[in-house]
């Protein structure tokens, strides 16, 4: 645990909420003594996040941020109020991150030292003359250098009067090591030609004829891998932010005195005109000024079909617009926008997230203490009847070396390596060890519509002719003029072609289009259209454009020659798969809501094609988080599937999130798991599969406990040599090795 050098930016105002940064951590335990110091201050409320590594504090105004910075470093660790840069993007990775850089580097090294040492102690065919002094040479880089950032924090944790698992990790390594030390340069087992048989007996010695160095060496290389594996999955908190920043136009088109500008987004200030050609994402909140157009808004509404805008409507940045000239006076801009606001969201929504604390973690701070109480106490009780020190120090030592947690290192980050690699196999990636708890709790899973039930894309489902017309016409004709249409909805309609030629093609102001096809004047569009511009629109196909709004379709009619011949019918098509989905969901104990930015016609039609019953419509991002936050109010524990930008607050809110690989990065990144083949039946899988991975590391801790509770008292009634309590040790560490690998099964 580092002290870091409190650093402090702008102090904010002293009254209401400040966020601080904190560095050190090592364990949850770590969070939680943290969190104790500042909630002893009067009037303060905190809470620490170890996996985002900040802490949310409330305080009065009596209370300055300076304290709060000071009580966080007389707690032993580093803290420094946030930058108020934006989120880094594109080369800030957290592959690359330096901290986690120079642990893999720590491991790396440690672990090729390490298997030699193991190798040679366990093997006694690898037992040249001198092997204990190379074993000695190849340890010592492992215990001094490898374990220092155990060492470092448990030295932190007695300066402040704490104590952690990482205490214990330091004080058994340096045992194991220090009593080689006195074993190779006073005792028996320096002598060269020593052999170290691997025995499997209960008897009482005075320790000087073995060396343990192959427990110190492999303590500290196993619970090095366990804390890479967790600090490299932890990292990746900051990664929804990054991905929603990335969302948003780099550089923007400005008009100034009627000339036309390329400026960076940044430089854009309110009451700007902005220019948006086709294909562009609006850099930021406005009003339009002229033109028309149809805004893709999937990503930050949820609607599967472009909204149609004009003069005098507002509109949101990071939209994209499908077709047409805009000209935008920007209303809001910077950290006002509402990509901004749903990236605060995010932000607020994973700071806010419950972590599960390891068991492990949990019991250190009564483990710990007792395990060093208890080898004290042997120490000075076979001392007080009379048995020669070596023998005491023997029985103490074995005390030490038994209860050093490797098995209980291995317990999670085995289990997951296995269960999410296995996940990876099936398509379902797992965000961390924290995301577990919550699939076993898990009552009711809410389902996002678009791209996540639903393809996300729109087809055209349905054409009715009117009484005398040929269905076939009504497509080929409507499809060729629409093949000319920029618009989404005329995409739909033209399909894959080959499709007549065009002549005197025109577009109607977000209406429709019309042209002249095989010297037929055809009219393509809303059903309005057609009777303002003369045509005659039968009975019948004003009920065939009711019928298909009552299914949450959209209707376009398309007529020639003055009169209406045919209604078609585009909508977002369900997803194959879904229903079956909905089923396994529900199979698990799961009860399924639909949740949508889109119509509640439209929301009703699909909910019922795939078999849901409760639907949520017509919400903007924030009413996501909202209908997730009311359903946990209810007390719901809620999963959230989605993905879209849209969908990451609520992602992030969910006590599990599950993001679409098929989605946004910023979805993906809110979420706890990912399901990389978008088909919404992995869901089940996924779940499936996080709670057989709980079921697993919980196994795995009850029984490297259950293995300590059995072997302390053994080894402090002196029955139990460090050379046998190290060989118990790596037993245990097999055997939840061995119980982890049972994932690989998993179906």
């Amino acid at each position: 645990m580092n002290t870091d050098t409190i650093t402090g930016l702008v102090t904010p105002p002293a009254e209401g909420i400040v966020e601080l940064d904190i560095t050190g951590m090592t364990c949850a335990s770590c969070a939680n003594w943290i969190e104790r110091k500042l909630n002893k201050l009067e009037g303060v409320t905190a809470s620490v996040n170890y996996a985002t590594e900040r802490a949310r504090v409330t305080h009065p105004a009596t209370v300055s941020t300076d304290q709060l910075l000071e009580t966080v470093a007389a707690a032993g660790y580093g803290a420094r109020l946030p930058e108020v840069e934006p989120p880094a993007t594109g080369d800030d990775d957290v592959e690359h991150d330096p901290e986690l850089d120079a642990l893999r580097q720590r491991l790396l090294v440690s672990a090729l030292l390490t298997v030699p040492v193991i190798a040679m102690a366990m093997v006694p065919r690898f037992q040249v003359d001198g092997w204990q002094w190379l074993s000695l040479t190849l340890a010592a880089p492992v215990v001094v250098w490898g374990a220092w950032p155990f060492h470092r924090a448990a030295a932190v944790n007695l300066r402040h009067g704490s104590t952690t698992m990482d205490t214990l990790v330091s004080v058994g390594v340096l045992a194991a090591f220090g009593w080689s030390l006195v074993a190779l340069l006073h005792g028996s087992a320096g002598v060269i030609g020593m052999k170290h048989p691997f025995r499997f007996t209960l008897e009482r010695t005075d320790g000087l004829d073995n060396i343990y160095l192959e427990a110190a060496a492999g303590v500290t290389t196993f619970l090095l891998a366990g804390r890479w594996f967790e600090k490299r999955s932890k990292r990746r908190a900051g990664a929804a932010l990054r991905a929603l920043m990335e969302l948003g136009a780099k550089d923007v088109t400005v008009l100034r005195d009627g000339v036309e500008a390329r400026i960076p987004v940044a430089e854009l200030r309110e009451g700007d005109l902005f220019v948006v050609r086709p294909g562009e994402k609006l850099a930021t909140d406005g009003v339009v000024e002229s033109g028309t157009s149809a805004l893709d808004a999937a990503l930050l509404t949820g609607e599967s079909v472009p909204v149609d805008v004009g003069p005098g409507m507002s509109v949101a940045g990071a939209t994209v617009n499908t077709f047409g000239r805009l000209v935008v006076r920007a209303t809001r801009v910077g950290s006002d926008t509402q990509l901004a606001r749903m990236a605060r969201m995010v932000e607020e929504a994973q700071h806010g997230k419950t972590q599960a604390q390891r068991l492990a973690d949990r019991i250190s701070g009564v483990f710990v203490p007792a395990v060093i109480a208890l080898s004290v106490a042997t120490l000075g009780f076979w001392l007080g009847t009379g048995a020669e020190a070596a023998t005491a120090f023997t029985a103490a030592v074995a005390v030490l070396i038994v209860a050093c947690p490797c098995a209980l290192g291995l317990a999670t980050p085995t289990a997951l390596m296995v269960g999410t690699g296995r996940g990876a196999q099936l398509g379902i990636l797992v965000r961390g060890p924290e995301v577990l708890e919550a699939t076993r709790r898990i009552d009711t899973v809410v389902l996002d519509k678009t791209g996540t039930v639903t393809t996300g894309r729109l087809e055209l489902v349905g054409v009715v002719a009117a009484d005398g017309e040929d269905a076939d016409d009504v497509r080929r004709l409507a499809g060729a003029l629409e093949a000319a249409s920029e618009h989404p909805i005329g995409r739909a309609l033209a399909g894959a072609g080959p499709h007549p030629d065009v002549t005197g093609f025109r577009n109607l102001e977000g209406r429709g289009v019309r042209g002249t096809v095989e010297g037929r004047d055809v009219l393509v569009g809303r059903p309005e259209l057609l009777g303002d511009e003369g045509f005659v629109v039968p009975a019948d196909l004003h009920d065939a454009v009711a019928r298909a709004r009552a299914l949450g379709r959209t209707a376009v009619v398309a007529g020639w020659d003055g009169r209406g011949r045919g209604v078609l019918e585009v909508a977002d098509t369900v997803k194959e798969g879904s229903a079956d989905a909905v089923r396994r969901l529900r199979g698990l104990g799961l009860e399924p809501v639909l949740l949508t930015g889109d119509h509640e016609q439209v929301a009703r039609a699909v909910a019922a094609e795939v078999g849901i019953d409760e639907v949520v419509a017509g919400v903007l991002p924030e009413g996501k988080v909202e209908a997730v936050r009311a359903l946990q109010a209810r007390g719901r524990v809620v999963a959230m599937v989605g993905d879209g930008v849209n969908d990451a607050a609520a992602l992030a809110t969910a006590d599990l999130g599950l993001a679409m690989g098929t989605g946004t990065d910023a979805a993906i990144a809110a979420s706890d798991l990912t399901l990389v083949r978008g088909d919404l039946r992995v869901a089940a899988d996924a779940v499936r599969l996080a709670r057989r991975t709980l079921a697993t590391i919980r196994g795995n801790l009850f029984w490297a406990f259950a293995y300590n509770v059995a072997a302390l008292p053994i080894a402090a009634a002196g029955l139990l040599t460090p050379m046998l309590a190290g060989a118990a040790m790596a037993l245990s560490s097999v055997f939840v090795v061995s119980n982890s690998l049972r994932l690989r099964s998993f179906r």
